[in-house]
Parts: C-alpha cells; sequence; structure tokens
C-alpha cells in the first residue's frame, strides 16, 4: 500500500463474548442468556444492565449456537398467497409485531399465483429448523408441510362448516387450527339488512379455491333459507376492486339488480360502492344496501363508512401466538384448537 501501512499488523477487535458481559455486569453467564429471553425469570434492574453492557460492548448472542443447544431457533414461518392486499399486510404487520414482543423472527414464503409452493421453499423451510410455521394458504396441505419441516407443527386458519373444518376432515398429519365461525357475523348481517328492507340479496364471491370464500357463500345461503329469502345471485368475483367495480356494472345492466349485495371481503365491496354511486347513479343504503367482510382500516373511511363482518384482528393474532407458546410447552401434544367468532360492525351503507 502507498502508506505503507502492512495489513496483517492491523488486528480486528475481539469479539465481545457472553463472558465479557457476564464480568462486566457482575453476574453469572446464565443470568446473561436469561436476559436476552423476554421470557425467562430476572430482575428488571440486572435484565437493564446486562442489556445495556452488551450494547455498550457490541455483544449479541450467537442464536444458530443457541439452537444447536436448545434447539429452538426462534424462528416462525408464515406462508402467504399475498402480502399486498390490506387484510393480508394488516395481518402480516400485526402478526410480526406480536411475534418480535415474544422474542420471534419471522421468515414469509410467499406462494405461486395458484397457491401452490415452490419445491425448493419447502426445502429450505426444514434447514432453518423453524420453532412453528402459520398457513395462509389453504391448498399446502397438512402433509406437505410435516414433509417439509422437521419438528414443527403447522398451523392453520380454517373456517369451519357446520363446526367441521375443511381441512381437519381429510388430514391425517398433526397440526394446530385457529377456527374462525363466520357464521355468526354473516347472520347478523342478513338479519340487519332484511330489517331494513332487504328482499333479493346478491353475495359478491371471492377466488374460487379459497375455503374462506367458500364457506361465506355456504353459510350465506343457509341464513338466508332460514329467513324465508330466495338464494343470492351470484356475483363472480376474486376479493379485488376491479373485478367487483365490472361485476357489480354488469349484474345491474344485464340483469333485474338486487337490494342488498353481500361481498366476500371489504376491498370488493369498495368496488360495489363505487360502481353504484359513479357509474350506475344509485344511492347507498337507500337504493341498495351493502355489507363487506374482515373490516380492515379503510372500511371506517368516511369516503365508504362500510357495514362489515368483523374479524378482530388483535384477537387472531393473540390466538396464533397462544397455539404457537403452547405447542412449544408441549411438542407431543394432540391436535390444538382455538376458536375466533366474527361480528357486525354498523357504519353507513345499510341504515341511515
Amino acid at each position: 500500500m502507498s502508506d505503507g501501512l502492512n495489513m496483517k499488523e492491523i488486528k480486528r477487535p475481539e469479539r465481545a463474548t457472553a463472558d465479557t458481559v457476564a464480568k462486566m455486569a457482575g453476574v453469572s453467564r446464565v443470568a446473561v442468556s436469561r436476559a436476552f429471553n423476554p421470557h425467562a425469570s430476572l430482575k428488571k434492574e440486572k435484565r437493564d444492565l446486562i442489556l445495556k453492557i452488551s450494547k455498550d460492548v457490541g455483544y449479541t448472542p450467537d442464536m444458530a449456537a443457541r439452537a444447536l443447544v436448545t434447539r429452538r431457533s426462534h424462528l416462525v414461518g408464515v406462508i402467504v398467497p399475498d402480502v399486498c392486499s390490506p387484510w393480508e399486510s394488516q395481518e402480516i404487520d400485526a402478526l410480526t409485531t406480536a411475534l418480535q414482543t415474544e422474542g420471534f423472527a419471522t421468515l414469509l414464503f410467499k406462494t405461486r399465483t395458484d397457491q401452490s409452493m415452490d419445491e425448493r421453499l419447502l426445502t429450505y423451510m426444514k434447514g432453518f429448523n423453524l420453532d412453528s410455521i402459520i398457513a395462509f394458504a389453504e391448498n399446502i396441505g397438512p402433509e406437505t408441510l410435516a414433509n417439509a419441516l422437521d419438528r414443527a407443527v403447522p398451523i392453520y386458519v380454517t373456517y369451519p362448516q357446520n363446526g367441521v373444518s375443511p381441512i381437519a376432515s381429510g388430514s391425517t398429519a398433526v397440526f394446530d387450527r385457529l377456527d374462525v365461525n363466520q357464521q355468526t357475523g354473516i347472520g347478523q348481517a342478513v338479519a340487519l339488512m332484511q330489517a331494513y328492507g332487504c328482499t333479493k340479496f346478491a353475495y359478491l364471491g371471492g377466488a374460487k379455491t379459497s375455503l374462506a370464500n367458500i364457506e361465506r357463500e355456504r353459510a350465506l345461503r343457509q341464513i338466508l333459507k332460514d329467513r324465508g329469502l330466495p338464494d343470492p345471485v351470484i356475483i363472480a368475483g376474486d376479493f379485488t376492486y376491479e373485478t367487483a367495480l365490472t361485476s357489480t356494472l354488469d349484474l345491474f345492466k344485464m340483469g333485474e339488480g338486487v337490494d342488498g349485495i353481500f361481498s366476500a371481503n371489504d376491498v370488493g365491496a369498495f368496488g360495489v360502492i363505487d360502481a353504484l354511486r359513479f357509474k350506475l347513479g344509485l344511492r347507498i343504503p337507500e337504493d341498495v344496501k351493502v355489507v363487506g367482510f374482515d373490516d380492515i382500516a379503510q372500511a371506517g373511511w368516511l369516503s365508504y363508512n362500510l357495514t362489515t363482518v368483523k374479524i378482530d384482528l388483535d384477537d387472531r393474532v393473540r390466538a396464533l401466538v397462544r397455539l404457537i407458546l403452547r405447542r412449544l410447552k408441549n411438542p407431543t401434544a394432540p391436535a390444538m384448537v382455538e376458536t375466533l367468532e366474527t361480528r357486525l360492525i354498523v357504519r353507513g351503507t345499510v341504515g341511515s
């Protein structure tokens, strides 16, 4: 080098170790390890001191080495079909935040457009030694995941039909479930719409392969039948705004129209509302009443003010985290199940 400096003379600073921190803090090496585990019992003052010294000297635990000893990677995999739609993005954000609070890092795996999984990703999963994996894509069955995982037990969000989960009925692999009861909220929606005079309903569907969509349509049909109302007119949809807008225009321009539309999700309901208001000149709720599903943040915006069936996101995330923690405490337990109810959030698109 031009300045005559010999690279061999440059010594890299030694990496701080747990022993370094323990000596400086006047605690045991075990206490240092416990300070980085949010669930470990340790006095706050001692934990704060250890963490401060660790930051000052640049010490971080070697997670790979710890995983070899504890057989815990502190990694949770999440399989999703989509990451940019409002519901999925809000759920991933809330779930990642909750998992980080519990000391977990999140690995995101995205399916193909047909919700199948790249074989390479399945191979990667086993190599990561995941503590748990949550599958928001129903097409990747429990047997497939069981073959791709080591000790982790997958978690599925399912939508039972008459109390029976479609995934559970056809699987022999052990997996845990969060069952979402959609019928309660849909029943409340139909009752309110009927009370305000709806007699002819339409259902704006979602993706045809979605079990959530299939169960929403089935539940709506049954509830309408029980209340003495005719079957709903089915509007083709795929959970997107654009398709919902176009399909709503087709319904009213080519058919007789309806006085109540139940959408499989809120984004679809937004397309319905904009088609009715800005393309067809119809009033909401006076001419047509509209209900969505999910209660995403945008549903409460004044421009939509959407009445919708709510899946409580905080409750859903807490239930998923509980399943993970319960499974880690009892790895060989039979299938674990949490149940989540739905409820109607009343805003301005049904009654004034």
